[in-house]
């Protein structure tokens, strides 16, 4: 072989046939005799379920089964996935709704079909009776005489942790700042909806589900759970997938009943989500309302009607505000509660980009009112290089304490500041002034907490014909898991890295797993790889020193052959090495009474989350007529430790960052009075296009986790987290001569136009 493949920027191998359309996705699953399932959704966001009647539905063209929620009342509600001691008689959905919707676009009852149109054209025949509630928004959450979301009433949870002594050092400072702000609703948007199809095999007793699910492990055991049949039985296949950004990492009711309706009717069964759907009932993310004296932060996350995976998005908030700084005085309180709209979970950043927004708009503010530089005063609170591992003194998301594993936070901001061209943009801005041009320069630096664990399983196994396969329990949704996987697995055993086949997302290949989330993948399933592929390496030296007669100290491995050293001529294939370990012959056993076959499963521990950092700069242009905003320069200097392939961890930054503008200026997710979606479509859900990111550079500065062997950390998501604030500040560095205050996200274009006059007036 040549130069090592870890660290190098092999092209992604998915990419060819994802580029030339012949990608296979959940909607590509054709199968025979296959039925088609449409869902009615509540059109209340609050109300009471007087009756439903589905014999006009059954007899419409096409339709052979109708599911209304008393047929699987006994199925009960999704389970609370993460749960938290702050939480108050969590409420989780019903698989259907037995008596009360609690948002507009909730499942109410499914129809089955022989194909799709049937199936929604059957919608209109079903028959439902609502007696309509009050809908509660985040407004009225905390009313105390208000409408209720549940009967225990709106608030989930509340919160509160506290580093040193706040009130204190609030009573001694100097300047103490007061600031609100607001951070609005957003979606996923992933480019491929929601989607399952499930077949099942009554001979073998087996059920075969494709999906799109961001968590195929988990899926696989809330499928058994519910249909009542051991694990084994279920298999989740993931193939290509269009995009997750977290919400597809959430059980929906139709991924129980879908799996039920192909077992109960012994045909395929398909489900494939529509926009429209997507908007209105998948998770959603973003909104807080912050109040921040200093850092003392108070603080109320909307919940949506449900919280099947706890407060975590809040917590994660919580932790995530002092980011790369010293903040020896830290107060947080965080309430959460339920209002009648979708329900929320983590979309990627997952509670950080808010924390990052709060922090870092409070330094420009500081720095402001005090009159110093905003990188003076950054660098005056950084964490240091030599004070890892730091603890912050916060309980982190997992329970555990919240402690920075390694980083250079100085670097970084150096890095960002000397690329952007801080110290000439005095003048860049005066001769903009001198054109009638608005123009701003804003940065942000952040933390993130990646690799949560407790662990994500890896299979390798060689073939007798001498391929090489990674089994793994995640799904890939874009992070290129069939590239970085191989190239760990490649070097490990000395094989090119054609002869590595990753399979990704198949419960059939590894029996545990937890999923493709939270910035972890690299670190467990690459961690464990680069174990499982060890332990292999290891088996097939012993294998071969047996058959060859020679000391395992006396053999190589190169280009997928074990030689004997000074003696070229002797040697084996490693498929060679396979086929004798796999192939059962009498008289013979493996030494060491060691298992059959070359391969080896790992499920490699962590004890505490990797933590992965950076500092970004924008450069923004303010049209003061008509609000607009345009990014001019972005620069990203990123901290995510070892790179497997540095390739790819730029793909994932420019796609964070793309992200991240999306959620500056465009995307909003509205509900009028009544909790009626207004945002409904892609026309007034606004998506960034390319004219709105510009060319970015990217940069990095490697400082190695020493909590894993490979020295990663999580790259998928640290895009996304500081982008609204680096551009927040540069907008409000443009429009400082008008004194506009810049306290809410996204900044759309009528909501920046709107204070932008408002400052003009007299």
């Amino acid at each position: 072989m040549g130069e090592r493949l870890f660290g190098a920027s092999v092209r992604r191998r998915e990419d060819e046939r994802l580029v030339t359309g012949r990608g296979r996705y959940v909607a590509d699953v054709a199968l025979p005799e296959t039925l088609h399932v449409a869902v009615l959704r509540s059109p209340h966001a609050h109300a009471r379920l007087v009756k439903i009647d589905g014999e006009g539905a059954r007899q419409r063209p096409g339709v052979v089964h109708v599911v209304v929620p008393a047929d699987v009342a006994a199925l009960g509600r999704l389970p609370l996935l993460v749960p938290h001691t702050s939480l108050v008689a969590p409420a989780c959905p019903e698989i259907l709704p037995q008596e009360t919707v609690s948002y507009a676009g909730q499942a109410v009852a499914l129809v089955v079909a022989t194909s799709a149109v049937q199936a929604e054209d059957a919608l209109d025949a079903l028959k439902v009776e609502y007696e309509p509630l009050p809908a509660v928004a985040m407004a009225d959450a905390l009313q105390p005489d208000g409408p209720r979301v549940h009967p225990g009433g709106n608030v989930a949870a509340r919160f509160t942790q506290r580093v040193g002594d706040p009130t204190r050092a609030l009573a001694q400072a100097d300047v103490v700042l007061h600031e609100r702000f607001t951070l609005h609703r957003g979606a996923g948007m992933a480019i491929e909806t929601r989607g399952l199809v499930a077949r099942w095999d009554a001979e073998l007793g087996q059920l075969t589900v494709w999906s799109t699910t961001q968590a195929p492990q988990m899926l696989r055991r809330l499928v058994a759970r519910y249909l009542k049949l051991p694990e084994h039985s279920v298999r989740i296949v993931t193939q290509d997938i269009g995009g997750g950004f977290g919400p597809k990492a959430i059980v929906y009711a139709e991924d129980i009943l879908v799996p039920l309706l192909a077992r109960a009717l012994g045909r395929p069964v398909r489900f494939i989500e529509t926009r429209r759907e997507h908007f209105l009932a998948v998770t959603q993310e973003r909104d807080q309302w912050h109040e921040v004296v200093a850092l003392r932060d108070t603080f109320v996350h909307d919940c949506g009607a449900f919280v099947s995976w706890g407060i975590i998005v809040p917590v994660i908030t919580s932790v995530s505000v002092p980011g790369p700084y010293r903040v020896p005085n830290y107060e947080v309180t965080l309430t959460a509660v339920y209002t009648n709209r979708v329900p929320v979970t983590p979309v990627r950043g997952a509670g950080r980009p808010q924390a990052v927004f709060v922090m870092e708009r409070m330094l420009d503010l500081a720095a402001e009112r005090l009159g110093l530089d905003r990188v003076a005063i950054r660098e005056h609170n950084l964490i240091q290089p030599d004070e890892f591992p730091y603890d912050v003194g916060l309980v982190s998301r997992d329970n555990s304490p919240r402690r920075y594993d390694s980083g250079n936070y100085p670097e970084c901001l150096r890095r960002v500041v000397e690329a952007v061209g801080w110290s000439g943009f005095a003048k860049e801005r005066e001769r903009a002034l001198a054109e009638g041009r608005a123009i701003g320069l804003g940065m942000a630096l952040f933390v993130e907490d990646t690799g949560l664990g407790p662990y994500e399983g890896i299979r390798v196994r060689v073939d007798p014909d001498g391929r090489v396969f990674v089994f793994s329990g995640t799904s890939s949704q874009g992070q290129a898991h069939e590239t970085t996987f191989a190239q760990i697995v490649a070097d490990a055993l000395s094989v090119p890295l054609e002869h590595v086949t990753v399979v990704p997302g198949d419960t059939a290949g590894v029996t545990y797993g937890v999923g493709t989330f939270a910035s972890r993948v690299a670190v467990l399933a690459g961690s464990s790889a680069a174990h499982a592929a060890a332990e292999v390496r290891k088996k097939a030296l012993a294998v071969a020193a047996d058959h060859l007669e020679a000391a395992v100290e006396d053999l190589t491995i190169e280009d997928g052959r074990i030689r004997v050293r000074g003696a070229p001529s002797l040697g084996l294939a490693l498929g060679e090495v396979a086929a004798i370990a796999t192939a059962p012959r009498p008289g013979y056993a493996l030494p060491g009474g060691m298992d059959p076959g070359l391969d080896a499963s790992a499920y490699v521990h962590v004890t505490q989350s990797t933590y992965s950092s950076g500092a970004h700069a924008a450069v923004v242009e303010v049209d003061l007529d008509t609000g607009s905003v345009r990014v001019l320069r972005y620069v990203a200097v990123d901290d995510c430790g070892t790179m497997i392939n540095p390739m790819v961890v730029d793909g994932q930054i420019h796609g964070g960052v793309a992200h991240g503008i999306g959620n500056a200026f465009l995307e909003e997710i509205v509900y009028d009075d009544a909790g009626q979606l207004v945002t409904g479509t892609l026309m007034e859900y606004a998506l960034p296009r390319a004219a709105d990111v510009p060319s970015l550079e990217v940069g990095h500065v490697v400082t190695p986790s020493p909590l894993n062997p490979l020295g990663v950390k999580g790259a998928g998501e640290g895009g996304t987290l500081p982008a609204p604030a680096a551009i927040a500040n540069a907008v409000a560095d443009a429009l400082r001569p008008l004194g506009v205050e810049l306290t809410e996200m996204p900044l759309t274009r009528e909501r920046l136009w709107r204070r932008i006059q408002a400052a003009r007036s007299p």
